[in-house]
């Protein structure tokens, strides 16, 4: 071992300080490994750096608008719902980071400690055992090298730590898990509720289930976070830590053991592969701001860089052994590439209950779990779809401009306005080659690493969907009573869903995928790939939480191996 080696060696090193980063960096700080943490973005500490969390909509220069130089600098971005003046830290910008499209992608970034752990939507639902043997079932993809008993108990422990506020409702479809108290529905979504089950008795309809501390457990109060405070300000960061992200919780906790590490502004170019040990032995690292070249090492890396980049720094690690990228040697890195279709939306509104309001800002919706060829082939397309819907007062109705002052206006906003219903899809797209993406032969970013392609579209089994739950959602908002309704196709890229997941997917199969049943390159055993891009299909829940099992499931498989001298 060299001198470089001895300063920068470890034990592990984690790619990226995102949702699944934070768990990988948590569990094996806590198994007693020194851990370098590398992340390519500045340094976010919890609370101190959530700049715009306490303003008031008048401390904003623009009010919280979009500027034209936001959207210029951002084109992409700008599409994203949570990009505001109050967050825009938080994003990249498009020009600082290019990319190339070869079909419309909207890619959806952070880069900072925490990743998009601080700008997530915070939604969290298990998967069922349909999800997991679909692929295998309906023939498409390849089959999971896991079922939901495997990952089961990885759910619960993640749970545990985590905080997921819901409602134990029995499904075979959403398997229950271990909630703190539910949020409420409000009057008019359990009218719509009971419309709709009692017209559809095989579907389900339950609060949402997300990462907030609706009542904060032991576990919770160690890493110094306190309730949610159902501001809706959580894309700022939340100083009460009422949510999870790794700068709240997963961070902090591998902190405290003595083993963390974490190196900001470290731009990973790629992973060295050692040709004599037939393992790879660490990682190269350009400096963000100095550009500088460094090496550490290390005897296991996980990669979660965030799917996209943990395909690009893949396909950027080559070696003699590897010339087309680690892992790579069926050629299927960077394939299979899917996404959540998010496109379908209704609108609605509801007569009557005009004596009821409620209080607060939610931070999740009513849910209705996928109906659609969960148990066996149905329709003339593969899978399906959640259904989310909400039902809201405006505060005031919307006076005339010139009758936007005075005394007439002050009674008129003292009094809610009419309910309005807004009901969305998150479909299941299935992962198909031609969905892929490489590395640019020609262009490179500023650090020398060639830009990202990607080549990713919609597909008719998509199109099927989407026109299926617009036709299925105007049926069930009908039936349960609501009125004036209109359905909408956004048409939106791929990629504003911010649920990319393959490219690295886990299979059986050396041949046919590239990790197995542990999240271990199959090529490379001290590899491990868990964040969503070693995701073998994509399901119909928000991905987050399975990302997080997994982690932690694969950090205490690589702990023991590790301890027993196999890696």
């Amino acid at each position: 071992m060299n001198e470089q080696q001895n300063t920068n060696h470890f034990d592990a090193i984690v790619i990226g300080s995102g949702i699944s980063g934070g768990w990988a960096a948590k569990e094996l700080c806590e198994k007693g490994f020194k851990t370098l943490v590398l992340e390519r973005g500045r340094n976010v500490r919890h609370v101190t750096d959530y700049p715009t969390a306490m303003y008031n909509p008048w401390d904003f220069p623009y009010r919280n608008q979009l500027t034209q130089q936001m959207h210029e600098e951002s084109p992409v971005t700008s599409r994203c719902y949570a990009y505001r003046e109050d967050t825009e830290h938080f994003f990249v910008k498009d020009q600082e980071h290019p990319y190339i499209q070869e079909k419309p992608f909207d890619w959806i970034r952070g880069y900072q400690v925490g990743g998009k752990s601080l700008i997530w939507a915070r939604q969290t639902q298990r998967w069922s055992p349909y999800d997991f043997e679909g692929p295998s079932r309906d023939g498409f993809a390849v089959d999971w090298p896991i079922r939901y008993d495997d990952l089961a108990p990885w759910y619960s422990y993640v749970e545990s730590f985590v905080g997921i506020s819901g409602n134990k409702d029995g499904l075979d479809t959403l398997p229950d898990g271990e909630f703190l108290p539910p949020w409420e529905m409000n009057e008019v979504e359990k009218a719509i509720r009971q419309g709709i089950i009692e017209s559809y008795p095989d579907r389900q309809v339950v609060i949402g289930r997300c990462a907030h501390l609706t009542e904060p457990r032991a576990v919770h109060l160690q890493q110094g976070r306190g309730q949610c405070q159902a501001r809706n300000l959580c894309y700022r960061g939340c100083p009460y830590g009422g949510y999870f992200s790794s700068n709240s919780a997963t961070l902090p906790w591998a902190d405290k053991t003595g083993n963390l590490t974490i190196r900001p502004d470290s731009v990973v170019h790629s992973i060295i592969y050692d040709e004599v040990s037939g393992k790879a032995s660490g990682v190269r690292v350009v400096d963000r701001l100095t550009k500088a070249t460094t090496e550490y090492f290390a005897r296991i890396i996980f990669v979660n860089a965030s799917c996209l980049n943990t395909n690009l720094i893949l396909l950027n690690s080559t070696s003699t052994r590897f010339p087309s990228g680690l892992g790579n040697d069926n050629g299927l890195l960077g394939k299979y590439i899917a996404f959540h279709n998010y496109r379908g939306s209704l609108t609605a509104s509801w007569e009557g209950n005009e004596d009821a309001y409620y209080y607060g800002r939610r931070p999740t919706a009513v849910m209705m779990p996928n109906f659609r060829n969960v148990h066996r082939q149905e329709t003339d397309f593969l899978r399906g779809y959640m259904c989310f819907y909400t039902a809201t007062r405006t505060s005031w109705g919307r006076p005339e401009k010139e009758h936007r002052i005075g005394a007439a206006f002050k009674e008129k906003i003292s009094e809610p306005g009419a309910w309005s219903i807004y009901m969305m899809m998150q479909g299941e797209t299935v992962p198909v080659a031609e969905n892929q993406v490489r590395l640019s032969d020609e262009l490179t970013d500023e650090w020398g690493i060639p830009r990202l392609v990607i080549s990713v579209g919609y597909q008719e089994n998509d199109e099927k969907l989407l026109q299926d739950f617009l036709a299925q959602g105007a049926e069930m908002l009908e039936s349960a009573g609501c009125k004036s309704i209109n359905t909408a196709d956004s048409g939106q890229a791929p990629g504003l869903d911010i649920h990319e997941m393959g490219g690295v997917r886990m299979g059986r199969d050396p041949n046919t995928s590239l990790l197995n049943k542990w999240n271990q390159l199959h090529a490379c055993p001290n590899v491990f790939v868990t964040d969503g891009a070693c995701m073998t299909s994509t399901g119909t829940q928000n991905p987050s939480l399975t990302y997080m099992a997994l982690t932690a499931r694969a950090a205490d498989f690589a702990a023991r191996e590790m301890k027993a001298g196999r890696l």
